[in-house]
């Protein structure tokens, strides 16, 4: 209308909205004021969408617009919703969960990056205190009821267990000294999960212990299904208890330690 030369007054009196909507739809804006940077062919799919019934949070996430600039170029056209509005509202709602899942996986890169960066090599000493605090919390520990000092470790983590194995090594653990099993569903594919662990920890398959099947429970729903479910992996150290006791001596000293530093604090 605008181009045919119609005057601000006829314009509002034809769609019925003020002048500074029609200065927006128009990219006419005030001093200080930025014109939204939208193309010709997605400010004609933005006004197309809204004439289907599509609403402006549906167009914003349709096309990656700002709600406000996809509603500054739809605002003249009243909207009507079309039966297929809950089945588009569904599908927007699915876009905005994925564009938010991609952000929050960036910042989670950027975030590792920095920290391992930060973070560099570890020392003997760091290394040290690291695997004793890990056992503590994953490993078989002496109890009230048995005074069985061995190192026994399982975890389905790939990381925990090289680390594991690192700390060990450090320890003066020989490899022939180690004995592995791996602990997986009955469901599982037993034979793939064997072969992942034997190959990280370099020792042939047919040197494993036999393996643990956990029985299947028809009541349970289980989660940890799929070609990325390998188990557990169980490493055992033999005759292992004056290594045991080096880890606990350095897991007491480390518990004094944070009692010495909140006692500073305080």
């Amino acid at each position: 209308m605008r181009e045919s030369g119609a005057s601000y007054a006829q314009i509002k009196a034809e769609l019925h909205i003020g002048a500074s909507t029609i200065s927006r739809i128009l990219g006419v804006y005030g001093k200080g004021r930025v014109k939204p940077r939208v193309s010709d062919e997605v400010r004609g799919r933005a006004r197309a969408l809204r004439q289907d019934g599509w609403s402006v949070p549906e167009i914003a996430e349709e096309l990656g617009l700002a709600r406000s600039t996809a509603s500054l170029i739809t605002k003249d056209i009243a909207w009507q919703p079309t039966p297929d509005r809950k089945a588009r509202a569904k599908q927007a709602a699915r876009m905005r969960w994925h564009r938010y899942n991609e952000r929050r996986e960036k910042e989670r890169e950027r975030i590792i990056n920095e920290m391992a960066d930060e973070v560099g090599d570890l020392s003997d000493r760091e290394l040290l205190l690291i695997g004793a605090t890990m056992y503590w919390a994953e490993g078989a520990k002496r109890k009230p009821w048995n005074s069985t000092e061995v190192l026994q470790f399982i975890n389905s983590d790939p990381d925990v267990i090289r680390m594991y194995l690192e700390w060990l090594r450090h320890l003066g653990v020989r490899p022939d000294r180690l004995k592995f099993r791996v602990h997986i569903h009955e469901r599982a594919d037993v034979a793939a999960a064997e072969r992942f662990w034997s190959d990280l920890v370099g020792v042939p398959v047919e040197s494993f212990q036999r393996t643990t099947l956990k029985k299947h429970n028809p009541k349970t729903v289980r989660k940890n299904v799929g070609d990325s479910y390998k188990g557990c992996l169980i490493v055992g150290v033999r005759r292992s208890s004056s290594e045991y006791r080096t880890m606990n001596a350095v897991w007491q000293g480390i518990c004094r330690a944070i009692v010495r530093r909140t006692s500073v604090s305080n």
